[in-house]
């Protein structure tokens, strides 16, 4: 199964796009898209409450495995430069740009469009990205025209992601959360992605950051009961042994989590960072659906300590947070200043 984060500025045609390419699913911040139609299995994850919501879009691409970008001809905005910069911060490999909207304008412009797209990719993960154009406008004569090129471009991938994925999934389970709600005559379920590892029906799994055991029940994905499944898999899951207060967006099922509310993190901050990071700043910190706002509390670079951390600088952040996060020595933590136009600022690991 291949996860697609589906985003850009609220005017893109996202929604759009989405809506063509899947069934309407689950609708929060974030709404989903099933397509179960082929042998390849897609969701795609519309980024809804985004510009406004940044743990919209950081959901959206913390539960995918590629990301489509959608920018229209009429030029480049601040939101999708903020979408680039998030992409390359957390090292997207895989993905397309979608110039929607491919109505309003003329072949012509969008070539040359497509020349400013690679001027301005230039130097991140998505220079290599396929640039593909299409008209999202449902009501005009050549709706969706181009969108079999675009889903050409995503079974390619997509069949680069699901062998990849075939290959964790011995590793040790670990599923992120990012819906739940209680049922009637079955109790909590909860609607997530495996991020790695394989799954049972009966497995006892411990849940993170709270740090107890629960109960696999049962397991679906795509509505269908199964007995197992495996990594990239969206599921939900009936639980046992645990209530509905005692869950959030963001926590995990595994056989074993990192817990901490404060960290040291190696980062390096984006060459868009301006502003840089000052001691005693406040920066709203990430990892997978996780957040909590931190403060800095010392800054070291190459063993010296410093006031600040510049714009394309690599330093040592100690930073001090509010509560308990869970994650592992492999997560990538991305940061945002919510001062900033330009808010994704950083993404470093624990060190």
């Amino acid at each position: 199964m291949t996860n697609i984060a589906i985003i850009g500025d609220e005017q893109s045609g996202r929604t759009s796009l989405g809506s063509k390419l899947g069934k309407k699913g689950t609708d929060s911040d974030i709404t989903l898209f099933n397509d179960d139609r082929h042998e390849q299995k897609y969701v795609y994850i519309d980024a809804k409450s985004y510009p406004k919501s940044m743990k919209s879009i950081v959901a959206a691409l913390n539960l995918s495995d590629m990301a489509i970008l959608c920018v229209t001809p009429n030029g480049l905005t601040p939101i999708v430069g903020e979408c680039v910069v998030a992409l390359d911060l957390l090292g997207f490999k895989r993905g397309i740009i979608a110039i929607t909207k491919s109505d309003t304008s003329y072949a012509m412009e969008i070539d040359a469009f497509k020349e400013t797209l690679k001027k301005v990719t230039a130097g991140t993960v998505l220079e290599n990205w396929e640039v593909v154009s299409l008209n999202t406008n449902k009501d005009a004569p050549n709706a969706f025209e181009g969108i079999d090129e675009l889903k050409e471009q995503i079974h390619k991938l997509g069949a680069g992601i699901e062998a990849e994925q075939r290959t964790k999934d011995s590793l040790p389970p670990r599923v992120v959360i990012d819906h739940f709600f209680n049922v009637t005559g079955i109790g909590i379920v909860i609607l997530g992605k495996v991020l790695q590892g394989t799954i049972h029906t009966h497995d006892k799994i411990g849940l993170y950051p709270v740090d107890k055991k629960v109960d696999i029940r049962s397991i679906q994905t795509h509505d269908v009961d199964v007995k197992e499944t495996g990594t990239g898999s969206r599921v939900g899951l009936g639980l046992k042994g645990l209530l509905e207060r005692e869950l959030e967006r963001g926590f995990l099922l595994s056989n074993s989590e990192l817990i901490a509310s404060d960290f040291e993190i190696e980062c390096t901050l984006s060459k868009f960072a301006k502003g840089g990071v000052k001691l005693d700043d406040v920066l709203h910190l990430f990892v997978g659906l996780q957040s909590d706002p931190v403060r800095v509390k010392k800054i070291t670079v190459g063993g010296a300590e410093k006031d600040k951390l510049n714009a394309g600088e690599t330093g040592v952040l100690k930073l001090e947070g509010g509560k308990k996060i869970a994650y592992s020595k492999e997560d990538l933590f991305l940061f945002a200043s919510l001062e900033d136009n330009q808010r994704f600022t950083a993404t470093g690991k624990v060190v």
